[in-house]
């Protein structure tokens, strides 16, 4: 990573877990960014974020997805959190999430990035693209990953990374 990001925390997940959390984040960066290499234990799904243990109707995300054959959008408004990392059993998925200005005062702005490739099973070869939202005005201070239709796989790795003024 660049010297202007400074890693903030890491989890290597030992077992599987429900739950990733990140807390008591500083709001001494200017933006987070969050890397995760991940899969699921049992089955496919999603891992759903939210932040500062918020799952009031405060979320919205727009979307676009790609399989190599189709392409499709979608968009979630008044939403309880945001699910947008597609995660799957048997191969791993690359996603990296940025927080602009998470301390501000002003509502959160998302960019989602999940790459996954299923080695040429070309049902899941995937890449997905996400604006997403959470209309708080509240600095971030904790980050919660949560794994849905299943727990988040033993071996995940997430990093969060506070960028500092350059």
């Amino acid at each position: 990573m660049p010297a202007t990001y400074e890693p903030i925390a890491t989890t290597t997940l030992g077992s599987a877990a429900s739950t990733i959390t990140f807390s008591s984040i500083s709001s001494s960066y200017t933006d987070l960014k969050l890397v995760m290499v991940h899969n699921l234990a049992t089955s496919d799904g999603f891992i759903d974020i939210n932040f500062n243990s918020d799952t009031g109707t405060n979320y919205s995300s727009t979307r676009i997805r790609a399989n190599g054959s189709t392409v499709d959008s979608g968009r979630d408004t008044s939403a309880t959190k945001i699910r947008e990392i597609n995660s799957f059993q048997n191969f791993l998925a690359m996603t990296e999430m940025d927080l602009f200005s998470y301390a501000g005062s002003t509502n959160k702005t998302v960019l989602l990035r999940t790459s996954s490739d299923d080695n040429d099973v070309a049902t899941y070869i995937a890449i997905r693209y996400v604006v997403g939202l959470w209309r708080q005005t509240s600095a971030i201070t904790s980050i919660t990953l949560t794994g849905i239709n299943s727990q988040i796989a033993t071996g995940t790795t997430a990093t969060l990374y506070g960028i500092l003024k350059a």
